[in-house]
């Protein structure tokens, strides 16, 4: 630690301290000055700019009415040569003046008398683009026009940025020609410009791109350059006046006295600040404790669980933004709060309440941790896992509980998954054990299937022989071999038709009409009604169309449907009615389908079995499989149909299947 050192090394490096700061605040000092400086040269050399283009400005203006002046002259006293060149001593940033007709075509011209004439090496049709644009200007704005700067090489191997000026005759409103007026852009600087301001500056016209037209003025050299630009904005063309300046250092012995005046005020301020080393101390410390509450701090806000304390009187005391999320309230709203608590559900107040008051008697909850349930504040109940354990202060005594909140909400999802995966690998399972039985079921019945219709057989061949001695007992036993024949002959084709549809082949369709398929299961469907005691009634158009379908496996359909809803019919039924339909498919307007509809007038199907009524292996029968009613759908959806229920209003259930038209 620093102040653990002997006293007189400790002085030393105070005063080390002191030193340095003195130094690094002459040194800034020092810097602010000199960037004081600079930007008072910069602020100057931008005024300078603006000033040298106003005065350009003027400057250009004055020479507009001076063409003007020219135009409006009796020429007839003095020709207009004489007064043109008359103008060309008087202004030497002109080259040239000249009178165009309304077709650009020279008329009059008169060069500056001060030096070789400007077009002697090109000649003056090399710069009429210029020219032209500059006259396209000055017509459109009846006003002057500028043309594009050019350069035009001179005899002696250099040359002259040029720029012209047209001004437009117009005589009683009509414009009957042109005054065109060559600018020297070096001259324009020369002569337009200010001496005050290109006597220590440099002073140019650039173009846009920083290529430089034309300078003028001598800068004295330095180790700095400060640059301002300012832009000419005239009629037809616009350039960047450039002015730069050069400048030595800045002066630093001013600023030195300045920083000494600082540097001792610094100096006194120090040793008042050397005499307080208890509150320096002291204050160190609490910027340690400061430090590691921030450290706690970011801790805590860092969690995933959330952290809850309460006093000994259950009122919160603290809890952390996870907790905060986790119940949807502010940290406001629950510190403070006594019990109930605003997380706690309702219907729960009383149970929590008494396991909050065998906590405040002193029984410390398990801390391998209990499950509760919270609220959050839109209403949500949500699963937690809560951990708790004695909040002691630096005194050693318990002030309260603090608890550590896990929400369990996802873990629980993940299991009921899990359980509802193992429930679906379960009755794959069961359904892969179902279709071997039904095949094995399949093979080993067909046998004495086929035997029960050979003896039927053979005994309606005996019977042939006994019709001569009883005709009428004859009769009646052969009608009864006949229909046992027809029946094991059906049993056949239904374990054929399960045995196929187990094995996923396909099954045969034929076109079979829907009175047809009723009149095939109506002896099976009658028999088990008379034993029930329902009466069954039958409406079926004569006309419907045939349905294509596998006759057998539809026919399993019905009979399942029917017996379903005879057997929904309790004894205490009033009115035991179960009605077989065929009509024209609604939800099919637009297709060929017909649909079939049973209905009975039983008790119905609670909500909680509607959900599940379809589920393989799902059933309300002490004896039933819980197949009947999965195969039933899974054998219409094959056929492209869709099964159905829904109330039979006032009473009963009504269930219905579509099959498509042949």
């Amino acid at each position: 630690m620093f102040f653990s050192l002997a006293p007189r090394s400790r002085r030393r490096l105070l005063w080390a301290a002191l030193v340095l700061l003195v130094l690094s605040m002459l040194s800034t000092l020092v810097w602010l000055a000199g960037r004081y400086e600079v930007t008072q040269v910069q602020s100057q050399i931008e005024r300078d700019a603006a000033d040298a283009v106003s005065d350009i400005r003027t400057a250009l203006t004055r020479n507009v009415q001076t063409l003007q002046a020219l135009q409006y002259a009796d020429h007839a006293t003095v020709p207009w040569t004489q007064e043109a060149s008359k103008m060309l001593r008087e202004h030497r940033e002109w080259l040239r003046l000249e009178l165009r007709d309304i077709d650009l075509r020279v008329v009059s011209s008169v060069d500056t008398p001060f030096r070789a004439p400007p077009f002697n090496r090109l000649g003056r049709s090399a710069t009429q683009p210029e020219v032209v644009q500059a006259c396209t200007v000055a017509r459109r704005q009846s006003g002057p026009g500028y043309g594009a700067s050019a350069f035009v090489p001179q005899a002696d191997g250099l040359g002259l940025e040029i720029m012209d000026l047209c001004l437009p005759v117009i005589n009683d409103g009509v414009l009957t020609g042109y005054t065109v007026a060559t600018y020297s852009l070096s001259e324009v600087l020369v002569n337009m410009v200010g001496p005050q301001l290109t006597r220590s500056q440099e002073v140019s016209f650039t173009e846009s791109d920083g290529t430089r037209l034309a300078m003028h003025g001598t800068a004295s050299r330095g180790t700095r350059v400060f640059i301002a630009k300012q832009l000419l904005d005239l009629p037809g063309h616009t350039m960047v006046l450039r002015m730069d300046s050069w400048h030595g250092a800045p002066d630093v012995f001013p600023n030195v006295l300045t920083a000494l005046v600082m540097a001792m005020a610094i100096a006194l301020v120090t040793v008042l600040v050397m005499l307080a080393r208890d509150m320096r101390r002291r204050q160190r410390v609490e910027l340690d404790l400061a430090d590691a509450l921030a450290f706690r701090k970011a801790m805590e806000d860092s969690l995933v669980t959330g952290l809850r304390a309460r006093d000994s009187e259950g009122r919160i005391t603290y809890v952390n933004p996870a907790f905060c999320e986790m119940v949807g309230f502010e940290a406001h709203e629950l510190i403070g709060q006594g019990l109930p608590a605003p997380y706690w559900p309702p219907e729960m107040v009383d149970e929590y309440g008494q396991r909050q008051a065998l906590r405040l008697a002193g029984n410390a909850p398990p801390r391998e941790g209990a499950e509760s349930v919270f609220m959050r504040k839109s209403g949500e109940r949500f699963p937690v896992m809560i951990f708790e354990a004695p909040l002691i202060n630096a005194m050693g005594e318990q002030t309260g509980w603090m608890g550590a909140v896990l929400d369990v909400s996802e873990q629980r999802r993940v299991e009921e998954v899990s359980r509802a995966s193992q429930e679906r690998l379960q009755a794959t399972a069961r359904l892969a054990t179902v279709g071997e039985m039904a095949s094995l079921l399949s093979h080993e019945l067909n046998q004495p299937l086929a035997a029960i219709s050979s003896y039927a057989t053979g005994s309606m061949n005996l019977l042939k022989d006994a019709a001569l001695q009883d005709p009428q007992l004859a009769e009646t036993l052969s009608s009864a071999i006949q229909r046992i024949g027809q029946q094991a002959e059906r049993a056949g084709r239904v374990i054929k038709s399960v045995h196929d549809f187990v094995r996923r082949r396909d099954q045969a369709r034929e076109a079979v009409t829907p009175r047809a398929l009723l009149d095939h299961v109506m002896p099976l469907v009658i028999l088990q009604a008379r034993k029930l005691g329902v009466r069954v009634v039958v409406n079926c158009p004569a006309d419907l169309p045939a349905v294509l379908c596998d006759r057998t496996m539809v026919e399993q359909v019905l009979l399942n449907l029917t017996r379903n809803g005879m057997q929904a019919m309790a004894d205490d039924t009033p009115n035991k009615v179960l009605t077989l339909a065929v009509r024209p498919a609604a939800a099919h307007a637009s297709s060929r389908w017909l649909e079939f509809v049973v209905a009975d007038l039983g008790h119905g199907i609670a909500q909680g079995v509607a959900d599940q009524l379809f589920t393989p292996f799902f059933t309300t029968k002490q004896e039933g499989m819980g197949l009947g009613l999965s195969l039933c759908r899974t054998v219409v959806e094959q056929h492209g149909g869709l099964l159905r229920f829904e109330p039979n209003l006032p009473r009963g259930m009504v269930f219905s299947f579509t099959l498509p038209q042949s």
